[in-house]
């Protein structure tokens, strides 16, 4: 149910979300803004107003860094499709410049890039030097899209998560634990 607090002299609104699995409260705020609080049938909402007032800041941050981001709308399959044949030229062309910039640092080779339209993931490398690349890339901010290039760059020497893996990622992207923690709110993965 759609619900409005004021936080900061900021009139909010959330979807209000009762899941009787919940545990405590979960608060996500998604690409495009929108806030949305899931809690047990059990909590009263003098205690989701306290909570949500203790986390002001953090939502007041995160709903205006996410209102640059394009959000991620549930489409039918044929405008997902003229959506991803919109972009994926667009979205080639960007991550193969930005490879190519940020292989100055490395100076790896790699055999073929792929624009696809992912479900579950921004990008992956394959033992065979191959890139995959999620088309929606080109709707990030760069700070975003250049981690997940990064990211991927760096698995043609690491093909891992391990501390020589990420030293290698922080190399060229310095902040790379929060970027992270932005992609993963976004519900999309990097393997």
């Amino acid at each position: 149910m759609e619900k409005s607090i004021k936080l900061l002299n900021i009139d909010i609104n959330y979807l209000l979300k009762i899941n009787k699995r919940s545990k405590g409260i979960k608060l996500v705020v998604y690409p495009g803004g929108k806030v949305i609080v899931t809690v047990s049938r059990y909590v009263p909402q003098f205690i989701i107003n306290k909570f949500l007032i203790s986390k002001s800041d953090w939502i007041i941050e995160r709903i205006k860094h996410f209102s640059k981001i394009k959000p991620i709308l549930v489409k039918s399959k044929k405008e997902e499709r003229e959506e991803y044949l919109k972009y994926k030229d667009e979205a080639f062309v960007l991550v193969k410049n930005k490879l190519n910039y940020f292989n100055k640092f490395y100076s790896y080779s790699w055999h073929k890039i792929t624009i696809k339209n992912q479900k579950t993931r921004w990008g992956s490398c394959s033992r065979k030097g191959n890139f995959n690349f999620n088309y929606k890339i080109v709707l990030l901010p760069s700070d975003l899209s250049d981690y997940i290039i990064v990211h991927e760059l760096c698995h043609l020497k690491e093909l891992n998560h391990s501390k020589r893996f990420w030293d290698l990622v922080a190399l060229t992207i310095p902040k790379y634990k929060e970027i992270r923690r932005e992609l993963m709110s976004n519900n999309l993965k990097i393997n």
